[in-house]
């Protein structure tokens, strides 16, 4: 069975679901999950596990990642972003360099972020942007993240009365760039919201390795995935009969670790006190 983690490189007006559609066909399987979803508005990275690689997703999903967004400050949107209801307009031609770089410093660090309205948290079992289109009013609670670079790159373009912004922001999982473009609009006094969108990197898996939507991925194996989040510890052969058994091993370890015997993957194991027990099992074709 095919199985491991393919980087998508997204194209603008897909869902994640769409792309899920895709792969089901491209590969031949069903059993296809991702890490994370991207508007369709947004292009860029996306991790989808295809077969065993599902069970990496609970690992991947709190990775951290980079974005290239162009900001429109001038006006605000009931979407934070360019398919949203444009508010009323604002001069914003004359904000200067030393006032974007001040309130950009403001939301850059641990911060308290409210998530877009339209965004897919859920609010009492249902997705926010549902309710927003059914015409309910939406208030979600803030939240921490941690935006560890926020920077304008090259100079702003003037367009009319709008001052449009080219940004990179490194962020933590949970991060909305959405939200930083109203908050960054807000904070200047003249609204703001995003135009465009792209995901360059998660964790250590760059968009410069991904394929596109129509082509066969090539798959990063499980094995390699988890060696890059996590040490590898190798076991015996019986000790790997006693994990897919679902037994304790009598084994010291840090933290959360990639167990292989012969190179093979077998399990994610996770330490209790001075043993070691399974998280996650591999088939052992994975």
């Amino acid at each position: 069975m095919v199985s491991g983690i393919a980087l998508i490189d997204k194209q603008q007006g897909f869902t994640s679901h769409d792309v899920v559609a895709k792969l089901r066909k491209l590969l031949g399987t069903k059993k296809i999950g991702h890490a994370g979803t991207l508007d369709p508005m947004a292009t860029g990275l996306l991790l989808m596990g295809v077969g065993a690689g599902t069970k990496l997703m609970q690992f991947l999903s709190g990775l951290d990642k980079t974005y290239l967004a162009t900001i429109r400050l001038g006006a605000s949107t009931s979407t934070d972003d360019a398919e949203g209801e444009l508010g009323q307009a604002q001069d914003a031609s004359k904000i200067s360099n030393d006032e974007l770089a001040r309130e950009i410093f403001k939301l850059t660090g641990n911060i308290q972020q409210v998530p877009s309205s339209v965004s897919a948290i859920k609010v009492d079992g249902k997705r926010a942007y549902d309710l927003v289109r059914a015409g309910e009013g939406v208030v979600l609670k803030s939240r921490s993240v941690t935006v560890s670079r926020f920077e304008v790159i090259g100079e702003p373009s003037v367009v009319g009365t709008y001052l449009d912004i080219n940004v990179l922001v490194d962020c933590s999982s949970g991060t909305y760039i959405r939200a930083l473009a109203r908050d960054l609009g807000e904070s200047l006094g003249v609204g703001g919201h995003l135009t465009a969108l792209r995901r360059t990197r998660i964790g250590a898996f760059e968009v410069s390795n991904a394929s596109g939507i129509s082509e066969e991925p090539t798959l990063v194996t499980n094995v390699e995935v988890l060696k890059m989040l996590m040490p590898e510890v190798a076991i015996s052969p019986q000790q790997e009969i006693d994990l897919r058994h679902g037994k304790r091993l009598a084994l010291e370890i840090a933290g959360m670790s990639c167990a292989t015997a012969n190179g093979r993957l077998v399990a994610v194991i996770e330490p209790v006190g001075s043993d070691a027990k399974s998280s996650v099992v591999f088939p052992e074709e994975a």
